[in-house]
């Protein structure tokens, strides 16, 4: 079972917090539900490319990123497990236990703001579902793509003991657009098992390119353009960075390294 013991003290890896965490929420899910930036946030933000056009990606444009290394390890449970143990907001006390914490710990806390988070209506023309196994991921990923036939895609930094700071990234040639106009995406939550925060967002395009970073680093990174953002809310932090508005440019982002893309199979000629 989890217990806190293993941690030797220190809090869980599901509770550490990863980089930019503000950043990462804004990109993640709720588009528009986060409080808003205060200046020097959003001055900092502009510096990076968090949000960014189509044509930042053509061949020799360079981004300011940080491409962090996936820091969260925790791990699928198979199925009938995931399936055993409950997941809502009514069964706090359940979940807790199951997992030996105290309700007035900061894991407690954790848990407690992603089955929140998983519970959430999505926007409009957004069908959202927190997947508790693989299983589970792969059979929303493929109902809400409409085959079988898909692939999963991440964000990859290629070589092992990059430094994670913030660097230039330079796009190399070989812009790659996938596959449908339909992409799921799966965020990894904090949480003590393997839990994925999937949306099936409509009219996106996905695109896998190559980055080099000014330390030399390379990174396979995966950016999703969303076509029509006419239901963001207009203070959505992507529109004060670009300085648009809502439904009138395409917008795109890269995905974390902990996210996972899942898109239809080419068809092969």
């Amino acid at each position: 079972g989890y217990s806190r013991k293993r941690y030797g003290g220190s809090p869980p890896p599901y509770v550490q917090k990863q980089y930019g965490e503000g950043a990462k929420h804004y990109i993640q899910s709720h588009y528009g539900k986060a409080p808003p930036p205060s200046d020097n946030q959003l001055l900092h933000y502009k510096e990076l490319a968090i949000f960014f056009f189509e044509k930042d990606m053509r061949p020799g444009a360079t981004m300011k990123f940080q491409f962090p290394r996936n820091s969260n390890t925790a791990t699928f449970m198979p199925r009938e497990s995931a399936q055993s143990i409950p997941f809502s907001s009514n069964k706090l006390p359940e979940i807790f236990n199951h997992f030996s914490v105290k309700p007035t710990s900061e894991e407690a806390k954790t848990i407690k703001q992603t089955i929140e988070e998983c519970e959430a209506p999505g926007l409009k023309g957004e069908e959202i579902y927190c997947a508790t196994s693989l299983e589970s991921m792969v059979d929303f990923s493929t109902s809400k793509l409409g085959t079988r036939n898909v692939e999963a895609i991440s964000t990859e930094v290629l070589e092992k003991g990059a430094t994670m700071s913030m660097h230039n990234y330079t796009t190399m040639p070989g812009l790659k657009k996938l596959a449908g106009d339909k992409v799921v995406v799966c965020h990894k939550e904090n949480y003590p098992y393997a839990v994925f925060f999937c949306h099936a967002i409509k009219q996106t395009a996905a695109y896998v390119l190559s980055l080099k970073g000014d330390d030399g680093v390379k990174v396979k990174a995966v950016a999703i353009c969303h076509l029509d953002t006419s239901e963001w809310n207009p203070e959505h932090l992507s529109f004060q960075i670009l300085n648009v508005k809502p439904g009138t440019t395409p917008i795109c982002h890269f995905i974390s390294t902990d996210a996972i893309a899942w898109v239809p199979k080419h068809k092969s000629a």
